[in-house]
């Protein structure tokens, strides 16, 4: 039987409090490097077709479950509003990001090693 064409390998990375409850994964990261691309959290909604109150939600959240700030925000004014990352916030979606990488890369490899033969 040759499957091995039609699958391939998906890896979703989520870390996990003591308890087993969500605190931070695909979802937060995406919207996390979409509020440091666009320096909106309203645009990074936006742009991932997500109402601004439900980003607020993720944020919020996550900061309660990380006990830590993650954006820094300004209210509109002449030069408008507008929201970037914490220092907190930088350090844990690069290491979620790079830890995210690694851990798919090795999952690629055993996947390929494993179903190689099907």
């Amino acid at each position: 039987m040759k499957t091995s064409h039609n699958l391939r390998l998906a890896v979703t990375l989520r870390l996990l409090d003591a308890e087993g409850r969500r605190r931070f994964g695909p979802g937060v990261a995406a919207l996390l490097e979409k509020v440091r691309e666009h320096r909106s959290l309203r645009a990074a909604a936006e742009s991932m077709g997500m109402a601004y109150s439900k980003a607020w939600r993720i944020v919020r959240t996550a900061e309660e479950a990380l006990g830590c700030k993650l954006l820094d925000s300004t209210i509109g004014g002449r030069h408008g509003g507008g929201a970037v990352l914490t220092a907190e916030a930088a350090r844990l979606l690069e290491a979620y990001q790079a830890l995210r990488d690694e851990v798919s890369a090795f999952a690629q490899e055993r996947f390929e090693e494993h179903f190689r033969d099907l």
